[in-house]
C-alpha cells in the first residue's frame, strides 16, 4: 500500500470544486518526493491521508477498484444519498442501494469509454433513488495508476436537479412570454389596422380640406407604424437585423399607402447595408417614414414628372448613415433648420437624439438630402446643422 499516492496519471479536472482539485492536486504534484514517502511511510498513515482528503471534497466521490468495488467514499457521499459505509465499501457498484446506480448510460461509460479514452467528464443520467427521489447527476471520471499496475477509478458526483429544474422552469417562463408578445403583437396589428380605417373613413367625410389633409398625414403615420411593427415582429427572436431587406420592406409599404397611382414619384433604397438591433431598426424606421412623407408634401408639385425618393443606408464599422434625399424643388433654407418645427421634424430630431446621431440638411436647386449619421462617416463631407 506504500505506493498508494505513487500515480502515474490522474486528470484533476473530473473533480466538481476548485478546492477539491487543489487539495488532490497538491499531493498528486508530490509523485515520487523523498520527503513524501518518508513522512507517509506507514500505510496506516497513507490510508488516512487518503481517507481525509475524499472526506474533505464537498461534493459527493467514491473510489472504485478495477472491478467496480467500491473501496471508499466520502462524507457527501453518504450524507447526499441517504447510506453508509457499511453498505457501500466492499460492494459492487452497480449493486449499491437498491441497484440504482445500474444506470446503462453509466455502464457503457465506466465498463467501455473510461478504460479508453482514462476519463470522462460531466456525464447527465437522471435516476430515481428510493430514499431522496429523482435526481439529475452530472458524473466525472478518471482511472489513477499505480507504479504495481493496478489502478482506481475516482468517480466524483455533482447534484445538478435544483439548477435543471430552475432551468426548466425558465424556458416554460420564455415559452409564456413569447405567447403573450405575439398575442400583444397580434392585437396591436389588428388595432392599427382599426384605426387606420376610421381616420381613412373620417378624412372622406369632412367638409375642410385642412382637416381632409392633417387626417391622411395620421393615416399615412398609422399605416408606416403597421409596416414597421410587422416587420420587427418578424425578426424579434434573432435580436438583430439586415437594415437593407427591411428598409426595402418598409419603403414598399410606404409606396403602396402613400404615393397614388397618378404620381409620378418613384421610392426606392440604396446602399451597401448592415446589420442594426431591432430597438435601433425601430427608430430607423420611423425616421425614413417621417423623411419620406415631409418629401411627398413638400418636395414636389402637381406637375412633377420623374419624381425620385431614395433611402440609403451604409455602414462603417460602428459607424452608420441613413439618408433620405429627393430630386424635387428643394428648400434653400433647409427643412430642418427652420426655427419652428412640426411634428415630423420633432419626431425625427427626437429618435437621432435616442440613436446618438446628428441630422443634417442639405438643400439646393436638384432636391433635398437629410442624412442622419451616428459618429463620423468616413468621407462625410456634410456641414453641421445650424
Amino acid at each position: 500500500m506504500e505506493d498508494l499516492w505513487i500515480v502515474e496519471e490522474v486528470d484533476l479536472s473530473i473533480f466538481p470544486t476548485k478546492y477539491s482539485r487543489a487539495i488532490l492536486g497538491q499531493y498528486a504534484e508530490r509523485k515520487g518526493s523523498t520527503v513524501f514517502r518518508q513522512q507517509f511511510s506507514e500505510v496506516e498513515d497513507a490510508c488516512a491521508l487518503a481517507q481525509a482528503i475524499v472526506d474533505t471534497v464537498r461534493e459527493p466521490l467514491i473510489v472504485l477498484d478495477g472491478d467496480l468495488r467500491a473501496i471508499a467514499a466520502s462524507r457527501s457521499f453518504y450524507v447526499r444519498f441517504a447510506t453508509n459505509p457499511d453498505d457501500t465499501r466492499g460492494k459492487h457498484f452497480y449493486e449499491l442501494g437498491n441497484g440504482e446506480w445500474d444506470i446503462p448510460k453509466l455502464r457503457l461509460l465506466l465498463e467501455r469509454i473510461i478504460p479508453d479514452d482514462g476519463t470522462m467528464t460531466d456525464c447527465e443520467v437522471e435516476q430515481d433513488f428510493p430514499p431522496i427521489g429523482k435526481r439529475a447527476l452530472l458524473l466525472s471520471a478518471g482511472i489513477v495508476l499505480y507504479e504495481k499496475g493496478h489502478k482506481n477509478i475516482l468517480l466524483s458526483i455533482e447534484d445538478v436537479t435544483f439548477q435543471r429544474a430552475l432551468q426548466r422552469e425558465k424556458d416554460q417562463l420564455l415559452r409564456q412570454k413569447d405567447v403573450l408578445l405575439d398575442e400583444i403583437e397580434h392585437r396591436v396589428a389588428n388595432s392599427l389596422s382599426i384605426i387606420a380605417s376610421i381616420i381613412l373613413l373620417k378624412a372622406r367625410s369632412v367638409d375642410s380640406e385642412e382637416t381632409r389633409r392633417h387626417l391622411h398625414d395620421a393615416h399615412n403615420r398609422v399605416i408606416s407604424v403597421a409596416a414597421v411593427q410587422r416587420h420587427l415582429h418578424a425578426s424579434a427572436g434573432l435580436g438583430s437585423m439586415e437594415m437593407l431587406p427591411y428598409l426595402t420592406t418598409l419603403c414598399g409599404a410606404l409606396t403602396h399607402s402613400m404615393i397614388g397611382d397618378g404620381q409620378s414619384i418613384s421610392l426606392k433604397v440604396l446602399g451597401k447595408g448592415g446589420v442594426s438591433t431591432c430597438a435601433n431598426a425601430e427608430s430607423l424606421g420611423l425616421i425614413v417614414t417621417e423623411l419620406v412623407i415631409n418629401a411627398l408634401k413638400h418636395a414636389f408639385k402637381e406637375t412633377t414628372k420623374d419624381g425620385q425618393i431614395t433611402v440609403a443606408y451604409d455602414v462603417s464599422g460602428t459607424d452608420w448613415k441613413l439618408s433620405v434625399s429627393d430630386n424635387g424643388i428643394g428648400k434653400p433654407d433647409g427643412l430642418f433648420a427652420q426655427p419652428k418645427t412640426g411634428l415630423g421634424t420633432g419626431i425625427v430630431k427626437a429618435l437621432a437624439k435616442q440613436l446618438d446621431s446628428r441630422v443634417v440638411t442639405l438643400s439646393g436647386p436638384k432636391g433635398t438630402t437629410v442624412s442622419v449619421t451616428h459618429a463620423t462617416f468616413a468621407g462625410s463631407q456634410e456641414q453641421p446643422e445650424t
